[in-house]
C-alpha cells in the first residue's frame, strides 16, 4: 500500500545544491559517513558519497563538523487542535491558517513531513495544497481527516461540553466539519452501510485512513467501537483504495482486533488502559510487521503520572504506557515517532483543564518541541540511537507507504535534509542543535517561520 497522492518536490532551486565535509547518518543501518558530500538536483538527492565531486554550477553548503539526517517526521500530529471554544469561534473558516502556521512551525524545528491523523478535512486539504504548490513553506503534510467512527470536537467523543455554553448551530456546525459521512452514526450501521460510506470518503482526497476500533472518550476507552468484521472490511476497502489504513486503539482486546484486521499503523500502541500488551499480542505485532507509533514519557512524567494516579487512577495508563513501550522495542517492533501535537494558545495552556492533565515540559503535545522530548524519553529508555533515528524517519516512511521517496539519504530520493551541529549518535538532546534544514532541495529560512503569528509566541513552541 502507498499513499496517493504522494508529494512532489515542488518550488526546487534551479542550480544544483552540495553539501560539502558532513557526517551523513543515511538511516538506512549503514554506518556514518565522513567528510561526506551529498548533490541535490531538481529537489532531489543525486548522490551521497565520500568524493569531493559536485557539479560546477552547483552552490556549495560547507558543512564540515556537521551531521547530516533525513528530514523528521512526526506519524500523529494534529495541525488544527487548539479545539476550545475561543480559538474555535475567533478563527472560524480560517483552519487552514492555523495548519499552516502548526506545518511551519513543525519544518522550523526540522520535521519536514507531517501526517495529520486527525482533523477538519477540507481545511487541512487546503493547507496541504498550499505548501504542496510552494504558495506557503510548511512540513509536507499528509492527512486523514475524520477518525472514522468519532463524533466531531464538540461530540461526547471529545469535548461535550461546550455545547451547554455555545450556540448549538456553531457547535453542530464545528462537529459536522469533521465528522461528514464517517462518524459516530457508522456504529449503528451494517458491514455493506459502512462500506458504502468508507468507499465514499476514501474519494475525498484523503491520504489515508483511520478508524476508531476502540472508544475515545474517557468513559468509553474501554469498549470496542467496530466489530471484528466491519474492522477486517475497513481495512480491506481501504487497501483496495491504495491507502495506508491505521486504527485508534485503547485497550488490550482493541489493539489486538485492530492487527488481526489488517492494519497498516497502530496509533498509540502503547496505551491500553490499566493492563500491559499481552505477550501473544506483541508477538504478532512483530511477525506481522504492524508499525507501532507511540507517546512516550520522560522519567519525570511518569512520576508525575503516578503521583495524580493516586487521586485519579485512570492516569495509571500512562504508567502502563511505559512497560508497553519497552516491551515493543525489546519484541523488535516497527516503532514510529509520535507526537499527538498540536499548536495551542497561551489561553488554552494557562487554563485549569490543560494544567490538571498534562504534564510540565517536557511536553510531547506541544508541536515544534514534541519530538525532541520523544526522542529523549526513548533514550531514557534505552532504545539504541540509530534506532531512534530510524523511528523518527525511516520507519514512519515505511508505515505509510512513501520509503521509495522519503524517510533515508538516498540517491533518487527528495532531499530533506536536516544538519545539526553536534552527533544525534552521542546524545538526543544534539536533535535540537540544528544548523540547517533542507526541504526538497530548499534551504528553510527557520527565523522566518511561522510567516503569521495566530496561536503560537515566539519562544513558547
Amino acid at each position: 500500500m502507498t499513499i496517493s497522492p504522494l508529494p512532489r518536490a515542488d518550488g526546487h532551486p534551479s542550480r544544483p545544491l552540495a553539501i560539502v565535509g558532513a557526517t551523513v547518518i543515511d538511516a538506512t543501518g549503514a554506518p556514518p559517513l565522513h567528510d561526506a558530500t551529498i548533490v541535490i538536483e531538481q529537489g532531489r538527492i543525486v548522490s551521497v558519497s565520500p568524493k569531493r565531486d559536485w557539479p560546477d554550477a552547483a552552490e556549495l553548503l560547507d558543512a564540515k563538523g556537521k551531521f547530516a539526517v533525513p528530514g523528521l517526521m512526526d506519524a500523529n500530529v494534529h495541525l488544527v487542535l487548539d479545539i476550545p471554544p475561543l480559538t474555535m469561534v475567533r478563527y472560524e473558516d480560517r483552519y487552514d491558517e492555523l495548519a499552516i502556521e502548526a506545518a511551519q512551525l513543525a519544518l522550523a524545528n526540522g520535521v519536514t513531513s507531517v501526517f495529520d491523523t486527525w482533523g477538519p478535512r477540507e481545511f487541512l486539504i487546503r493547507a496541504r495544497e498550499a505548501v504542496l504548490q510552494g504558495r506557503q513553506a510548511g512540513a509536507r503534510i499528509f492527512l486523514a481527516g475524520n477518525i472514522v467512527g468519532l463524533g466531531g470536537p464538540y461530540s461526547r467523543d471529545f469535548f461535550p461540553l461546550p455545547q451547554a455554553s455555545l450556540f448549538e448551530g456553531f457547535t453542530g456546525k464545528i462537529n459536522a466539519i469533521y465528522e461528514e459521512n464517517v462518524g459516530a452514526r457508522l456504529l449503528w450501521m451494517t458491514p455493506r452501510q459502512v462500506e458504502a460510506e468508507i468507499r465514499d470518503y476514501l474519494r475525498k482526497g484523503i491520504d489515508f485512513l483511520k478508524y476508531a476500533a476502540t472508544g475515545h472518550a474517557s468513559g468509553d476507552m474501554e469498549f470496542i467501537a467496530f466489530s471484528p468484521r466491519i474492522q477486517r472490511m475497513i481495512v480491506e476497502q481501504t487497501h483496495t483504495a491504495g491507502k495506508i489504513a491505521q486504527s485508534h486503539t485503547t485497550n488490550v482486546e482493541g489493539l489486538r482486533i485492530a492487527v488481526e484486521a489488517g492494519v497498516d499503523l497502530l496509533q498509540h500502541a502503547d496505551l491500553t488502559g490499566p493492563q500491559p500488551i499481552p505477550d501473544e499480542t506483541i508477538e504478532l505485532i512483530v511477525k506481522r510487521g504492524t508499525a507501532c507509533s507511540f507517546l512516550p514519557n520522560t522519567r519525570s512524567n511518569i512520576d508525575w503520572y503516578r503521583e495524580k494516579a493516586r487521586a485519579t487512577p485512570d492516569f495509571m495508563r500512562y504508567v502502563v504506557a511505559d512497560e508497553n513501550e519497552r516491551a515493543l522495542v525489546s519484541a523488535g517492533a516497527l516503532v514510529c515517532l509520535s507526537t499527538d501535537g498540536g499548536v495551542f494558545c497561551s489561553n488554552t495552556c494557562n487554563s485549569g483543564l490543560w494544567q490538571s492533565h498534562t504534564p510540565p515540559e517536557p511536553n510531547l503535545l506541544k508541536l515544534g518541541k514534541g519530538h525532541f522530548y520523544w526522542l529523549e524519553a526513548m533514550e531514557e529508555k534505552g532504545m539504541p540511537a540509530l534506532t531512534a533515528l530510524q523511528a523518527a524517519t525511516r520507519n514512519i516512511a515505511q508505515a505509510y507507504g512513501v520509503l521509495d521517496e522519503i524517510g533515508t539519504l538516498e540517491a533518487g530520493k527528495i532531499a530533506d535534509i536536516v544538519l545539526l551541529d553536534a552527533d544525534p549518535l552521542q546524545s538526543a538532546a544534539n536533535y535540537k542543535r540544528i544548523s540547517h534544514v533542507i526541504q526538497s532541495g530548499n534551504v528553510i529560512d527557520r527565523g522566518a517561520l511561522p510567516s503569521t503569528r495566530l496561536l503560537s509566541e515566539p519562544g513558547a513552541e
